[in-house]
């Protein structure tokens, strides 16, 4: 299994910016798809989190700016991000909890992540 994030790039303060991440592999079943950053000399932070029925949860930081969604046709998770701030400069991973044929568990598993930066 593989995820594969994309959509990164250099945005301007209040510009907009929508990350993809796609699964790929021998994939029975996608539980929860997560998105998380981590910006330089900080810890990695759960930013958003879209469960299997599309329940959404958001960090406080970025309620009400960021969306997240999902395409279980595609295996794909987006964040669509608004009002971008310099704060949000980070590198952007995608997480999922996958089930692959013949095991009965899920596994978490990461992508490689995207740069964003916002700066003018």
């Amino acid at each position: 299994v593989q995820l594969q994030a994309s959509g990164g790039g250099l945005v301007q303060p209040g510009g907009s910016l929508r990350l993809s991440c796609a699964a790929s592999g021998s994939i029975a079943s996608i539980n929860a798809m997560r998105w998380y950053r981590q910006a330089p000399g900080k810890q990695r932070e759960l930013v958003a989190t879209i469960t299997s029925s599309s329940s959404t949860d958001y960090a406080d930081s970025v309620k009400g700016r960021f969306t997240i969604s999902r395409d279980n046709a595609k295996n794909t998770v987006y964040l669509q991000m608004y009002s971008l701030k310099p704060e949000d400069t980070a590198v952007y991973y995608c997480n999922a909890d996958i089930r692959t044929w013949g095991r009965l568990r899920d596994i978490g598993y990461w992508g490689q992540g995207t740069l964003v930066t916002v700066s003018s």
